[in-house]
């Protein structure tokens, strides 16, 4: 009885190995399908609301909106920003750990100068956690004024 039992496990595992290889050999043997990526980077097509990086966009004379009044700061959920200033109005550092962003646009929505957005560009792998924490505002930016 023993032996009889020893022999249909063992039968009944080798049934199922076989299974097991003839799935994997008809996979290994089927045209590939996944999309080479470093090759197709410019013909993928973003979604409108997809979001990817936190920009601060300056314009032609390095002028930003931010106002440094911390509201993105306030209504980030895990502190992702880090806003810095010297005096009133007078933005010094506007920091972004992209490594502990949870991408939620709370920080965009709220902005009332609509100074930050986010982008598309998604390559942001590196070895350490030290390239992930960008400066947003340009050295030398400054407040772009109503008048301009």
């Amino acid at each position: 009885m023993v032996r009889q039992n020893y022999i249909l496990r063992l039968v009944s595992s080798l049934w199922h190995l076989a299974q097991g290889l003839y799935i994997t050999m008809l996979n290994f043997l089927r045209p590939k399908v996944t999309e080479q990526y470093p090759e197709n980077r410019g013909k993928h097509i973003y979604f409108e609301r997809f979001r990817a990086e936190l920009i601060m966009p300056h314009d032609e004379n390095n002028q930003h909106r931010c106002t440094a009044c911390g509201i993105c700061q306030m209504n980030c959920p895990n502190g992702t920003i880090r806003v810095t200033s010297s005096a009133p109005r007078i933005l010094d550092r506007h920091l972004y750990d992209i490594g502990s962003c949870t991408f939620c646009a709370l920080c965009t929505q709220t902005c009332p100068q609509r100074a930050i957005e986010f982008t598309n560009s998604f390559e942001h792998s590196t070895f350490t956690k030290g390239p992930l924490v960008k400066q947003l505002n340009r050295p030398g930016s400054s407040l772009k004024t109503a008048s301009e």
